[in-house]
């Protein structure tokens, strides 16, 4: 792959666009996993439905972000286009967006429905609010982040999964997703969220 001295400039442009608060990419974060409960719940999607439907946008997601990872000007057009929704990571790397619908595939395929529909909100709704707030008012670090951004998440897990699980079972929950969260994984966090809270739904479901 040929480097062309223009178009990096150009990427480096676009990329310095991509900081700060960036609330629109976490709306989109929020309607994303939002639209796949609703589908699920609404449209009364089989399982199995719900797999195809979801390794099929994967796999398109996955086979974009490769060729625009090789192609330069394609990657120029993705930041110029998806300002509002990328991050300056994503210049160079598999996008957030791809390991995002990669997670909740995984908790629909490993865990039973109801776990991983709740995973799937905690990650839509708990992340971006944490990360919005801990960035905007966040002053104390704490674990890698910032303790108001944790507050922030920890406050929004327990309220999600409180509507969808016994309180024995979700205060708890809520708590060690937290921890998961706050941890210093070296995968995107979009990826691990949604099956970590599944996967500690479902133990915690089999345990109390």
């Amino acid at each position: 792959m040929i480097h062309d001295p223009y178009q990096n400039n150009r990427l480096a442009d676009l990329v310095a666009r991509t900081t700060g608060l960036q609330a629109g990419r976490r709306i989109v974060h929020a309607i994303t996993g939002t639209v796949i409960f609703v589908a699920v719940i609404q449209l009364d999607l089989s399982e199995s439905l719900t797999i195809t439907g979801l390794s099929v946008l994967f796999l398109i997601l996955l086979a974009s972000d490769l060729v625009r990872l090789r192609v330069p000007h394609l990657n120029i057009l993705f930041f110029r286009f998806f300002q509002i929704l990328v991050s300056p990571r994503e210049s160079q790397n598999i996008a957030s967006s791809t390991w995002y619908i990669l997670g909740a595939l995984i908790a629909i395929v490993l865990f039973p429905i109801s776990a991983a529909l709740s995973g799937i909100l905690v990650l839509a709704w708990a992340d971006p609010t944490a990360n919005y707030l801990g960035r905007r008012w966040g002053r104390r670090a704490f674990l890698g982040g910032t303790l108001e951004g944790t507050i922030a998440f920890l406050v929004v897990a327990v309220l999600i999964l409180s509507v969808r699980h016994p309180l024995p079972i979700a205060i708890p929950s809520a708590c060690l997703i937290t921890l998961v969260e706050r941890s210093a994984w070296p995968l995107d966090d979009n990826l691990v969220l949604a099956p970590a809270c599944a996967g500690i739904l479902t133990l915690s479901e089999l345990l109390i």
